[in-house]
């Protein structure tokens, strides 16, 4: 029984694919207080990286970059006749895919951070930019379906998804987001959640409907290598037999559609479920018509205690 379990388990070659989604927006609060620390992010995301790719010579990271305007894609990319880091040798003895991974991710973060909009300090909380953290997301999940596509009939492929972000809230990609909490949901992917600046509602919701981790780090973005390779490390069998931070209660309000806000009571559209916090006599998503509330009179208090006597004699 036990030679043919282990003939089983070598037979199917299992590997695990790890995303790693980097909110690089310069309205990040950490950020505009010390400009240098996005990139201290950066060299901890990279070690953790590599760490995943040390437990198992299948494993395999991918890393895109969140802006305000854009997702890009940092590793891996395709190689161009003229890349540099298409022949890379040893350097004091580091591994040659872990140097290519760090100097793709250097150099294209470099571009993005030296693009004209990338100005941390001449950005408020006021301006309300948010990043285009759902698309990201969407394009995370386009990745990985290719990859499980190119699998062979041996090969398992166990993905998930790490977000790291200190954005604020973004209610406007409340849909979007939805779309693919769910998508991952349906394809067994796992979306963990590092947050580095306010509670995010959005993403404590995706990481409860995915089965994933969503934390906090207590000292933001100092110390974050540590946290990283306690909690987000393990995958998710062995995380049931460690013992990880509590879980946060998740905050189930839906955004209304018409102000994009948080709301615990609305009226909903009977034909596309659409939300509002006010009643609206047309749907805007569906151009559905509705009747106006009924509307009841209030009785006065002496026709009511009227009534009770009433009722009382009868």
């Amino acid at each position: 029984m036990l030679g043919s379990l282990t003939q089983e388990n070598e037979s199917v070659n299992t590997s695990q694919l790890l995303v790693i989604i980097i909110d690089s927006s310069p309205a990040q609060k950490y950020v505009r207080d010390e400009p240098g620390a996005l990139y201290k992010v950066i060299d901890a995301l990279v070690a953790f990286g590599n760490a995943h790719v040390l437990l198992n010579s299948g494993n395999q990271v991918a890393f895109y970059a969140s802006t305000i305007t854009d997702s890009h894609m940092l590793y891996p990319i395709e190689k161009r006749a003229d890349d540099s880091t298409q022949s890379l040798h040893q350097v004091d003895g580091q591994y040659e895919q872990f140097l290519a991974l760090e100097l793709l991710i250097r150099r294209n973060m470099k571009v993005l951070t030296n693009d004209k909009g990338f100005i941390p300090q001449k950005i408020s909380d006021e301006e309300g930019l948010s990043t285009c953290l759902a698309s990201t997301l969407l394009k995370a999940l386009t990745f990985i379906n290719l990859k499980e596509k190119k699998l062979a009939a041996d090969e398992v492929l166990s993905s998930r998804i790490l977000i790291v972000s200190g954005s604020c809230e973004s209610t406007a990609q409340y849909m979007a987001f939805n779309n693919a909490f769910f998508a991952a949901q349906k394809q067994g992917i796992t979306i963990d959640a590092c947050v580095l600046g306010p509670y995010a509602t959005l993403l404590n919701q995706g990481a409860d409907i995915t089965g994933g981790i969503y934390f906090k780090p207590p000292g933001g973005h100092v110390g974050l290598l540590q946290h990283l390779l306690w909690v987000f490390l393990p995958d998710t069998t062995m995380r049931k037999e460690l013992t990880l931070p509590p879980t946060e209660p998740v905050d189930y309000r839906a955004a209304c559609f018409c102000h994009r806000q948080l709301i615990s009571e609305g009226f909903v559209c009977s034909v596309c479920l659409s939300i509002f916090c006010k009643f609206t006599p047309i749907c805007t998503t569906c151009n559905s018509t509705f009747k106006p509330p009924m509307v009841l009179t209030p009785i006065k208090k002496k026709q009511a205690q009227m009534q009770l006597q009433n009722n009382e004699g009868n």
